[in-house]
């Protein structure tokens, strides 16, 4: 049994970890201008590196998720860090845009495989009533890597260029994976019982999952709301620049404010979804998706870039609550010995459009002569998507699958 001060630890290295890796990936979306320029890309160019880093990620999320729950969460995510710091100081070297996309395609291979294990560890060292909160703990490093990367980015790619900047970030992962061989060590009982358990179950219980409604769902809700998630990501910063007109240094400032915004929303959710009675969560994040879709309108027709950011600001408030939620449904509703396969399934159709996404909206862009209008109705579309993804989930194959986990356990 693993005590409290262990599993606090524990969440913090996952957080150090996460946190960098959202900045390794925040960061592009900053250093593509620079980047664009030094290239000579074309939009449809620069819509292509950025989605290169999903296309490797994407394909390794069910293998990353297979591996941490066959071998064990702790040395997939080693190799992991390891694996995406090599090539995240790589992306310095860079010298076309064949490499970059090389390397940034191998750079999310190497990051595939955290997402899945640390979710797994989250599952083996914290109780049922407590995974939404831990979840969500880790996962606010998202929202304040989006707080001060606007700023950081600015200093950074101002004072040392984009090329250093990647390399100073790689050494940086090797050392975060020093300190989670040495200090992350999950009891060996209790990771040789859930190897065991693991093995017992996959065979019949990894192929049902792709047959399972509920798993069916998740992974047309993550493709939605992270084609809304990536879409903005990627694109606001150079939108918000040559169509809206900031310079750089005001768009640093003034993406903060949703920066706040995220991080709130990240660390409310955890407390109020472990809080909500099951099946309310899945109403309560269609309503929030609708809301979405509506705010997603107002922000693009905004007439000044105030109303702009203010919109923005409550998409970025609100939207938390589906991401931490989903997650949240994955670790409630499978079993344990699965979730690594669980997570890293639900997780590639996210992944999926972290890739589509933007490179769909470099060619819009292009297409319509450098309006984004038509790529804001995608994203429109895509959150009500997900809205409907999440009303109609049915919880109960997901028992079935946790039934027979225990049984084949016990």
């Amino acid at each position: 049994m693993i005590s409290a001060r262990k599993r606090n630890w524990i969440l913090a290295l996952l957080f150090l970890g996460w946190a960098l890796g959202n900045l390794d990936r925040y960061i592009m979306n900053y250093a593509v201008l620079s980047i664009t320029e030094d290239l000579n890309l074309s939009a449809s160019s620069t819509g292509l590196l950025l989605s290169s880093f999903f296309a490797g990620y994407a394909i390794m999320q069910l293998p990353g998720g297979w591996l941490a729950d066959r071998f064990g969460a702790r040395k997939v995510l080693i190799a992991s860090v390891i694996v995406w710091s090599i090539f995240t100081g790589l992306t310095g070297a860079a010298w076309s845009l064949a490499s970059m996309v090389i390397i940034r395609f191998l750079f999310g291979i190497g990051e595939g495989g955290f997402q899945p294990s640390s979710s797994k560890i989250i599952s083996q060292v914290f109780p049922e009533e407590m995974r939404a909160r831990a979840m969500s703990i880790m996962l606010s490093s998202a929202g304040i890597i989006a707080l001060i990367i606007p700023i950081l980015s600015v200093g950074l790619l101002t004072t040392i260029g984009w090329r250093t900047t990647f390399v100073i970030m790689g050494a940086i992962g090797v050392i975060i994976a020093a300190l989670y061989w040495y200090f992350i060590k999950i009891p060996n009982s209790d990771e040789a019982l859930n190897t065991q358990n693991s093995m017992r179950v996959q065979q019949g219980s990894f192929k049902l999952l792709f047959k399972t409604p509920l798993m069916l769902n998740l992974f047309i809700a993550y493709f939605s709301l992270y084609a809304v998630n990536w879409g903005l990501a990627t694109w606001i910063p150079t939108y918000l620049v040559n169509v809206r007109g900031l310079n750089l240094v005001s768009l640093g400032w003034l993406q903060t404010i949703p920066g706040v915004a995220q991080l709130l929303g990240i660390y409310l959710s955890g407390y109020v979804i472990d809080k909500l009675a099951k099946g309310r969560e899945k109403v309560a994040g269609a309503v929030t998706c609708i809301c979405i879709s509506i705010l997603l309108y107002l922000m693009f027709t905004a007439s000044s870039v105030t109303s702009f950011i203010i919109y923005q600001t409550i998409i970025m408030l609100i939207i938390s609550f589906v991401v931490i939620l989903l997650p949240a449904i994955v670790l409630k509703n499978f079993p344990s010995s699965l979730a690594g396969s669980s997570m890293g399934l639900v997780n590639t159709g996210g992944q999926l459009a972290g890739f589509i996404t933007p490179l769909a909206i470099g060619f819009i862009v292009d297409a319509f002569n450098g309006s984004f209008n038509a790529a804001f109705w995608m994203l429109i579309a895509f959150a009500f998507i997900c809205a409907v993804a999440l009303v109609t989930m049915n919880y109960e194959k997901g028992e079935l699958l946790t039934s027979k986990s225990e049984g084949t356990s016990g």
